[in-house]
């Protein structure tokens, strides 16, 4: 963490493809660590993002939630690949998680018996990125989905387009693409631009 902390964390960002560099220079030693995240915001919910598929980071991360009260924890949602968040979810099994494997686990069996109203298990207490190009295939899609899965404790995310990388609801234009009564989350890069306009959750 020491050498981390050295680096400048702002000297790549640019918003402008690489014409500008705003924050060059101005963030050297303020990389945090996530002690200090933890620390610095006690409440609000937190989005946690294993950036390796190492299931040790998995244990890791269990290890270190351990410690925390039961009410903090369910304010947090860990996200990854499939074998650090398994290695997470078997230390802390009530941990609200999500990979492509726990996507599938319940959004497969949803799609083949939703329309029934049956709710897998693996769908209760997680977290589901969904799509925006496969949205309309969710059985209730958008109020009873997004109920069913408000009342099996699970948070529904949707991702701009097909679910490509990182994409995002970035432009104001790109919320008239959702339903007019959508109450669900969205994934967004420019939170500074769709915040103000966003009224969902």
């Amino acid at each position: 963490m020491n050498e981390l902390k050295q680096f400048d964390i702002g000297y790549g960002y640019t918003a402008d493809k690489g014409i500008t560099f705003p924050f060059r220079g101005k963030g050297t030693g303020l990389m945090p660590s996530l002690d200090e995240v933890m620390k610095y915001f006690p409440e609000g919910k937190f989005l946690i993002h294993i950036k390796s598929n190492d299931p040790n980071e998995g244990r890791q991360l269990a290890e270190y939630f351990s410690n925390f009260p039961e009410s903090r924890l369910q304010e947090i949602t860990v996200y990854g690949g499939d074998e650090p968040i398994a290695a997470l979810q078997e230390k802390m099994p009530g941990m609200r998680v999500m990979s492509k494997a726990t996507l599938k686990s319940c959004l497969l069996p949803y799609l083949a018996a939703g329309w029934t109203g049956y709710i897998p298990n693996s769908c209760k207490d997680t977290q589901l990125h969904i799509p925006e190009a496969y949205s309309k295939w969710m059985w209730g899609w958008p109020n009873k989905f997004l109920n069913r899965m408000d009342q099996a404790g699970t948070n529904v995310i949707v991702v701009a387009g097909d679910g490509g990388w990182s994409e995002g609801f970035d432009k104001p234009a790109d919320l008239e693409r959702l339903p007019a009564d959508y109450s669900g989350g969205i994934w967004t890069n420019r939170i500074d631009l769709i915040g103000p306009l966003y009224k969902g959750n």
